[in-house]
């Protein structure tokens, strides 16, 4: 066998290590401990293919201009809401609670705001229905951001509803993920059916090169809302879609999701609506100053609201930075829903610390994964919350419990569209929802309730019975889901 000539292999040589020296400098600047000891590893296993990784995937950020229209609508909601009254607030409010509310305004710019009604709806059709009845009472505009928007049986009546107003002259737009949707085997029927009706609908983060439309390919859009007039609107977990999402694995292995939505009427749309109208000029250029967010009325009822925005459009995490300045406040109680529960040192040191504490914490997740990879990441830190003190409660399959919440104590909730996981805080764009107010969180109390009486509870001496294969997998796993 013929070998190499030694200058071939010296310039291997030397490339190799200029490889491994500049991946030491570069990598771990800006850039968290666990992700970037992640990264070093695969250049240094792999170097050919860990560079080739690092330079498609390896920027967790979107690209500069998008970041900068992100500050615009930061400074221009933030010059605006100085201005207004959002409500009365409710009093005695703790003093940690108004330096969280300090933070999440500094970070994302929405303010908090009063005399806010907000009721969850559970059951995964009743969702889709009272959505649609929402919407057909709309006069002046319709706003549809999600993740996943499918038209199928289970959301016929949401787009016939759709299809009402447009043809009454109401203005429908409409933010659906480009990868999230692109591939989905409804996505003709869906986008044939907006043009139809003459909807005015677009593709958030869209991969179009050729149009100039480039950023890590795996950054996603992950917000689920809807706005109607200003007036009403919802968020939460749920995609607009059957809640098999229409996929054959899924179909054939009987998965069925279950989320929750709230529904949410207030000076807090006006937020909400912020956030439709920042993410429909980032991705079409276009300000719709026609819409007022200035003009708030009041709602049903008399909870406190902040709107959270989060993502790579961002400088920092602000829903990890919410949770965790969130879990470090409790004092009694901690109930925590996330579908893909990877957390990181700080959360993870934060949970543990609870336990500590005497505050008792609780976890659900599911039985079983739909995502290979997250759900064996997920189970590598079973051992170490178990041993810490939480409870960890898996909702029985086939169904996947895909709600995403945070109950703490008796007063303060979040819910909305973010995980507790490294894609929710560094890739995806995310909207949460903190709510302060006994009545809301009563109401978490009993679907969490609701949830526990369709789990299972996980104890350590079951977990360390796991066979050795599971383990090598799981964390194998977890090691890929730092690499952001």
């Amino acid at each position: 066998m013929e070998q190499w000539p030694w200058w071939v292999l010296a310039i291997a040589f030397v490339v190799d290590i200029a490889i491994r020296i500049t991946a030491i400098i570069v990598i771990p600047r800006n850039r968290r401990p666990m992700s970037a000891m992640a990264w070093l590893l695969a250049v240094f296993f792999i170097p050919y293919i860990g560079v080739v990784l690092f330079l498609v995937i390896g920027n967790p950020r979107l690209p500069r201009a998008r970041r900068r229209k992100q500050d615009q609508i930061n400074r221009y909601i933030a010059a605006t809401s100085d201005k207004l009254h959002f409500g009365t607030l409710r009093p005695n409010a703790p003093d940690w609670f108004r330096s969280v509310v300090t933070m999440n305004q500094n970070l994302g710019a929405l303010p908090i705001s009063g005399d806010n009604g907000a009721h969850l709806i559970s059951d995964y059709q009743e969702s889709l229905d009272a959505m649609a009845e929402a919407i057909r009472s709309a006069q002046e505009y319709v706003h549809v951001e999600f993740y996943i928007l499918q038209s199928d049986d289970s959301t016929d009546n949401f787009f016939r509803a759709l299809e009402e107003v447009a043809a009454r002259g109401v203005s429908v737009r409409v933010l659906l993920d480009h990868w999230a949707n692109r591939w989905k085997p409804r996505y003709r029927a869906t986008v044939k059916r907006l043009n139809a009706m003459g909807a005015n609908w677009h593709l958030m983060l869209p991969m179009q090169p050729l149009k100039g439309r480039m950023q890590r390919p795996d950054l996603r859009n992950h917000r689920k809302l809807l706005v109607i007039d200003g007036k009403v609107g919802y968020l939460g977990s749920q995609n607009i879609t059957d809640s098999s999402y229409n996929l054959p694995k899924n179909i054939k292995r009987g998965l069925h999701w279950v989320d929750l939505m709230v529904r949410v009427d207030g000076p807090v749309v006006l937020s909400l609506n912020a956030m439709f109208l920042s993410d429909w000029y980032s991705e079409t250029d276009e300000i719709l100053s026609e819409i007022d967010i200035t003009n708030a009325e009041i709602g049903a009822g008399d909870l406190d609201c902040q709107i959270v925005p989060s993502g790579p459009g961002y400088e920092v995490e602000n829903n990890l930075r919410l949770f965790l300045a969130l879990l470090y406040a409790a004092k009694k109680k901690i109930v925590i829903v996330s579908p893909y529960f990877v957390p990181d040192e700080a959360l993870l040191l934060a949970v543990s610390s609870m336990c500590d504490r005497g505050v008792e914490v609780e976890l659900f997740v599911s039985e079983e994964g739909d995502q290979a990879m997250v759900y064996h990441a997920q189970r590598s830190y079973y051992e170490a919350l178990l041993r810490a003190g939480v409870r960890i409660w898996m909702y029985r399959k086939p169904y996947i419990l895909h709600t995403k919440s945070l109950t703490i104590d008796d007063e303060v909730a979040v819910i909305g569209s973010s995980n507790m996981d490294m894609r929710s805080f560094g890739l995806n764009l995310e909207v949460s929802m903190l709510v302060r107010g006994g009545e809301f969180v009563s109401e978490m109390r009993a679907v969490e309730d609701q949830y526990r009486t369709l789990s299972r509870e996980l104890t350590l001496e079951e977990w360390l019975r796991q066979p050795l294969r599971s383990t090598v997998l799981d964390n194998l796993a977890r090691l890929t889901s730092a690499l952001q």
